[in-house]
């Protein structure tokens, strides 16, 4: 990239920081929060390669859920039962501490409880045996027929499912930015950070418009990391996800999130009728992995019958709006936490698997304990890097 005389005339000068947090979504502004919180002295600076919550944390349904993929058992499978409950916990101490900490009306905040939806037989199946699991945990939950769920959500065809009163949903946006404007950060917008390099006392941060130094830097880019640090791609790879938003619908058909078919489709209803409808990458695997931020036209009709299959009312809604965002995702399907080689007392967080509004704000704290220099902080073993599974190039997300 070149600049001209006058925007080098116009530069801003060198900045000092503390902590830099690198990347403006749902990670790296928690993070800033949460060391603000717990050291209001700290020199705090925030950038940003375009604009707050430009990447995927302002690009989801903004659902608030519990786990690594809400289906208890599928993630005892993968994960354990003991890694498990705390994979649940975690997450439930997320949606508290939202709720604790922050004013739920800044980010319009729906305490509406949650639908986990089976799309098979064996899901089905699978959803009822993990309610005595889950009472045992303490965690509210329902196992709702598939008359009782398509009676609470004026539907059709959908089969029984899972009823979690913790679950919610928000603005993901506003989320974000409230989170930038009470951590008192310097924030820099449309700051991509080109290179960082070890220097005298900390980390030195290279931008288009100046220099930033910082005795720590947390990187926060989830799927565009790997694009600075490229040693990263090992742990992280970009997937796109797409949605659509139709026109208002009179009545409200749908009171709280949905989240169907393992995960693979997603919908909500906001409280002036919109409907979002999200997923189908299933359908789509090796179209939907990059950069590239595109909606595609066989997806996005697979969205729309799939609207339409479940709530024949929707037929003839208009699309208002059609987008996609880029995911990181994990070999293991949970977020990655590692020490930057070659700078003490630096990390990185990349990973979440479209699972970032769940882990967001805890990790958050999590993130500032480490930065902190508080040893070993609750939940950190859960995510760190060491000894996790990395991708290879046969691999695919």
């Amino acid at each position: 990239m070149t600049r001209s005389f006058w925007q080098r005339r116009h530069q801003v000068a060198d900045r000092v920081a503390d902590v830099a947090i690198v990347g403006g979504g749902i990670i790296g502004c928690a993070t800033a929060f949460w060391l603000h919180r717990l050291c209001p002295h700290l020199r705090l600076i925030l950038l940003e390669a375009r604009a707050l919550a430009e990447g995927a944390s302002g690009r989801n349904a903004g659902f608030i859920l519990p786990g690594a993929s809400a289906d208890f058992l599928k993630d005892c499978s993968r994960y354990g039962e003991a890694r498990t409950r705390r994979l649940w916990q975690f997450t439930r101490e997320n949606r508290n501490l939202l709720l604790r900490e922050l004013d739920p009306a800044a980010f319009d905040w729906e305490d509406s409880g949650a639908l986990i939806v089976a799309g098979s037989a064996e899901e089905e199946k699978r959803l009822q045996e993990a309610v005595a699991l889950l009472r045992s945990d303490g965690i509210p939950v329902i196992f709702l027929t598939a008359a009782e769920v398509n009676r609470r959500l004026q539907a059709r065809g959908y089969r029984g499912g899972l009823y979690l009163p913790e679950g919610g949903c928000l603005d993901p946006v506003a989320l974000v930015r409230h989170l930038a404007a009470r951590s008192e950060a310097t924030v820099l917008t449309h700051h991509p950070v080109l290179a960082l390099s070890p220097c005298s006392g900390g980390v030195l941060l290279e931008t288009p418009y100046g220099v930033v130094r910082a005795g720590q830097v947390l990187l926060a880019l989830n799927a565009y990391l790997p694009r600075l640090l490229p040693e990263t791609a090992a742990y992280v790879r970009p997937v796109r996800a797409q949605m659509l938003a139709t026109e208002p619908a009179r009545p409200r058909w749908v009171p709280c999130p949905v989240y169907s078919h393992d995960g693979f489709f997603y919908l909500r209803q906001l409280s002036d009728g919109t409907l979002l409808v999200g997923g189908a990458r299933h359908l789509h695997l090796e179209e939907e992995v990059g950069y590239e931020d595109v909606t595609t036209e066989a997806l996005q009709a697979d969205l729309e019958r799939y609207l339409h299959a479940y709530f024949p009312q929707s037929e003839g809604l208009q699309v208002h709006c059609r987008w996609s965002g880029t995911m990181g995702f994990s070999p293991d399907g949970l977020p990655v936490v590692s020490q930057i080689s070659g700078l003490d007392g630096s990390y990185w967080a990349a990973g979440f698997t479209g699972h970032g509004m769940g882990y967001g704000f805890r990790m958050g704290r999590l993130l500032a304990e480490l930065l902190l220099g508080r040893p070993c902080p609750e939940g950190y073993d859960l995510f760190a890097c060491n000894g996790r599974p990395a991708f290879t190039l046969e691999t695919t997300p």
